[in-house]
């Protein structure tokens, strides 16, 4: 395939085998739609709900739930039913969430192919016809005009005025200004090639005649569908581990299942019975609530983040956030306002600066609409910035054209880079007003060398601030000549000053820049913008800091992908890059072990926003191509809803662990009870399964929910990003749930032995030692979820009832509790017996046991760390110490 940027009009004509002025004969037409396919994108193919019902079954987790439920029924001779039927309606919901999440990449081509133009104007058989877009064919001589959504990518063989917006495409925040223009290099990049326009670009101003050169999967925004198409979702963190827990938990539950059968076959007991008991040991040691405890706690934080102007699209992508170490920002729209925006005006001379505004207002061709109190542009962004600053200055467009009416125009010409209005003064005569290009502008203005010396320094010093600059003309006529061109009208001008605009950052994100630096953080700024107004933009937000590097994508395309992921921390902006040079960033930040929040809200930042760990669009000026893509959509476009949503992201892990936390050593505790009294010999186990069942019921659902929705800790911005790599057991978690799942369980034989040997009456059954043994367990379950709400915080610091979830959870077990334990109808169903109040003493005890000793334990540790560290000074030689 040929470089159709790289060709002169001739050899593309040729190569296509194409008229410029008949277009190409019906039956060519056709047939060349038979060999390249309709102008449309490739669609997902969805595999059916039966096959995606089966692909969850994949999940360890789902796995072990399963064979919870089976083995649940098979303890219980199939009568307790209730709680396998629990666990197949959690299997349930976690299919039909993950199932409803499966269609991103289908919305977001869906979304690109909703970009394709419906019709076109194309000639064929040397007369213009309209045409649907999607039977457009290489070869096909198209015509522009403003306002068309172009319908394929195209070389340009006549154009006039022509301006194409192709922000969403490449970054690039101007409408960029094309023309039939000479061969360029072949590695001009995407953004450079201003002899082409592209499929889905939106024509903003002139008119021209095209011939097409690539369609449907062929063009430039056909690669990016495809590269959507090729991406493989990416696990979350959380995903990740709660696999490890799965496997970790099968492989547990099946070794105790194996010893506790060997340890009662030595003893001679009946085998039917050991392997009962093995079974049921292995229910109680599964936590089959987890899951729906997560997705739950998951949801709860997507209706925070909502709230918070942050609509998340995937629920694990909530806590992804909690970890994100790299924030990958779009600059257009994401961390500037995409408005452009006068920030300097400059008059040569004194009392000049009004009718520099005035030029700039009515040499222009945006109007200015009030809708209400708010003003609405229209027309060409920087043209519409300067009749916007006339407002803002009290000069209406339209009084001002009713004052001095325009009579004849030379319209804005890429080569002049100038543009000209011909207005009719009041007290007679016309003004001629030209805006354009300063350094041009300027050699045709009446300029002492100290004047052009002063022009030409304003005009750099703006220049390196980013701005876009135009100087502004006038020249007062007698008559108007007869032929109006540029040498009879842009001739001994009267120079009047500059004007600098930009596209001005967001107020509100240096700060939340701070922020990210603050939380360990690295923002990137990644830009279809050129590489100068990139690195302004990003040192006035406090992303490009002494020391870092900026790099463009031409660069990057001769940087191998090896020492990009080398050389990575050194890069803080990246300009004129494309989707692929964007995907590569991320997967460099990936290589390097980080987890990726990308932003943006273009076509191109679509893969990589799908690449990243987790991908934010803009929801007011995002495409829904990027929507599509994305895991997150920020509603209000706001760069700051990040870092708002990191710090919700890292509590709802916290608050997750927590949940795990409370749930595994509870689980512990009941393990380790059945373990130790099977392998102990006690005449009768603590526990007999309905117990077990209930105990599950009232001490695993509520409270887990309940520190699913404990408030943010202090200081969780002022930690760096934990290491998604790193196990959920790591640095000491696996420690403090053994010792408190011993814990529990010590305490809950403590009880028994105490029940059956010390307080108990001579003769009596095991009932009591039984119901004591059940009663600490719960009891002890319910105290424990107090202390497990902080890791380090004291429970009167953090304050009892800053959580009210905690207190209701704690009363609804509470009060289920006492029922089984005190009401007789109850007490039948669940083997329980009055306890008296000696028992209830020793009970109650044993309970509140976990909260003394765990806040004990964090107090100690905390007066450790508090303690200052005793640094050794060394001594002068030949003194002792």
């Amino acid at each position: 395939m040929a470089v159709w940027h790289a060709c002169t009009v001739r050899q593309v004509l040729s190569e296509l085998e194409t008229d410029k002025d008949r277009g190409l004969a019906g039956t060519e037409a056709a047939a060349r739609l038979e060999r390249y396919g309709p102008n449309r994108l490739e669609q997902v193919r969805r595999r059916s709900l039966p096959l995606r019902l089966l692909g969850q079954l994949k999940d360890p987790m789902i796995l072990v739930l399963l064979v919870a439920a089976g083995l649940s029924l098979w303890a219980s001779g199939g009568e307790d039913w209730l709680d396998a039927l629990i666990i197949l309606g959690i299997v349930a919901v976690n299919a039909v969430i993950s199932i409803s999440q499966e269609d991103s990449a289908e919305k977001a081509l869906e979304a690109l192919r909703d970009l394709s133009a419906p019709m076109a104007r194309v000639v064929r058989d040397g007369r213009i016809q309209r045409v649907p877009a999607d039977q457009l064919v290489p070869g096909d001589i198209i015509r522009l005009e403003a306002g068309d959504l172009v319908p394929a990518d195209a070389r340009i063989l006549e154009a006039a005025s022509l301006q194409t917006d192709e922000s969403a495409l490449t970054g690039e925040s101007l409408p960029v200004t094309k023309g039939a223009l000479a061969p360029l290099p072949e590695d001009t990049p995407l953004a450079d090639r201003r002899n082409m326009v592209a499929a889905s670009t939106v024509v903003t101003r002139g008119r021209a005649v095209c011939v097409v050169t690539a369609t449907g999967m062929e063009t430039e925004v056909g690669r990016i569908a495809g590269l959507l198409l090729d991406q493989e979702e990416n696990s979350t963190p959380l995903q990740k581990k709660m696999t490890e827990i799965s496997k970790t938990l099968s492989f547990v539950c099946l070794c105790i299942c194996a010893v506790l059968f060997g340890v009662g076959a030595l003893q001679g007991r009946d085998l039917l019975e050991m392997f009962l008991t093995a079974v049921s040991l292995a229910v109680a040691a599964i936590p089959e609530g987890l899951p729906a405890v997560i997705s739950i706690v998951l949801a709860m934080g997507v209706a925070r983040m909502a709230r918070r102007r942050a609509i998340v699209k995937k629920l694990p992508a909530v806590e992804t956030l909690g970890c994100a170490g790299v924030i990958c920002s779009d600059k257009t729209g994401t961390l500037t306002q995409n408005c452009m925006t006068v920030v300097d005006v400059w008059a040569l001379r004194s009392g000049q600066r009004e009718l520099a505004i005035t030029i700039g207002a009515l040499c222009s061709d945006a109007n200015l609409e009030w809708k209400g109190r708010q003003p609405v542009c229209t027309g060409d962004p920087t043209e519409a910035a300067l009749v916007y600053l006339a407002a803002r200055e009290g000069l209406d467009k339209h009084q001002l054209e009713a004052e001095l009416p325009r009579r004849a125009e030379l319209p804005f010409d890429s080569e002049r880079k100038l543009m000209t209005t011909v207005h009719q003064r009041p007290e007679g005569g016309f003004r001629v007003m030209v805006k354009g290009a300063p350094d041009v502008l300027a050699g045709r203005c009446r300029l002492t060398p100290g004047e052009a010396h002063r022009v030409a320094a304003r005009n750099e010093a703006m220049a390196e601030r980013a701005l876009r600059v135009l100087g502004v003309a006038y020249k007062d006529l007698a008559f108007l000549p007869r032929d109006l061109n540029s040498h009879t009208l842009e001739q001994e001008l009267t120079f009047v000053g500059l004007i600098g605009m930009m596209d001005p950052p967001r107020p509100e994100v240096r700060r939340a820049v701070g922020q990210c630096f603050a939380a360990g953080i690295r923002p990137v700024m990644i830009t279809g913008d050129h590489k100068l107004t990139a690195v302004a933009i990003a040192r006035e937000l406090g992303i490009f800091r002494p020391g870092d590097l900026a790099i463009t994508g031409e660069d990057l395309d001769f940087l191998p992908q090896g020492v990009l992921e080398e050389e990575i921390e050194k890069f803080s902006v990246y300009a004129r890059v494309s989707p692929e040079h964007k995907m590569r960033i991320v997967q460099a930040w990936q290589a390097r072990g980080k987890i990726v929040a990308m932003t943006g809200d273009g076509v191109n930042d679509a893969p990589a926003l799908k690449t990243a760990d987790i991908g934010c669009a803009m929801g007011a000026s995002g495409t829904d191509v990027a929507k599509g893509a994305a895991d997150m959509i920020l509603t209000d476009d706001n760069f700051a809803t990040i870092v708002s949503a990191v710090e919700q992201g890292r509590g709802i892990y916290a608050n997750i662990k927590k949940a795990i936390h409370y749930l595994l050593s509870c689980n512990i505790g009941e393990l380790l009870t059945l373990f130790l009294a099977t392998v102990l010999h006690f005449h009768q186990m603590p526990l007999v399964p309905v117990q077990l069942l209930w105990l599950n019921l009232v001490t695993d659902a509520l409270p887990a929910l309940a520190l699913g929705v404990e408030p943010v800790e202090d200081g969780i911005m002022n930690q760096p990003p934990r290491d998604a790599h790193a196990s959920l057991f790591a640095g000491g978690f696996a420690f403090r749930l053994a010792w408190q799942g011993i814990m529990v369980g010590v305490l809950t034989l403590a009880a028994y032995v105490l029940g059956e040997y010390v307080l108990s009456d001579p003769g009596e059954t095991y009932a009591a030692a039984n119901t004591m043994a059940f009663a600490t367990l719960t009891l002890s379950q319910l105290f424990h979820a107090f202390d497990v709400r902080s890791e380090r915080a004291s429970l009167l610091h953090i304050g009892l009832f800053t959580n009210p979830a905690m207190n209701r959870a704690f009363l609804i077990g509470l009060a289920m509790q006492l029922a089984v334990l005190c009401l007789p109808p109850l007490q039948a169903v669940f083997h329980t017996v009055p306890m008296s109040p000696a028992e209830w003493t020793v009970v109650l005890i044993l309970a509140v046991m976990p909260v003394v000793v765990c806040e004990t334990v964090k107090a100690v540790s905390r007066a450790q760390e508090a303690r200052p560290v005793q640094k050794k000074v060394p001594c002068a030689p030949g003194i002792r110490q």
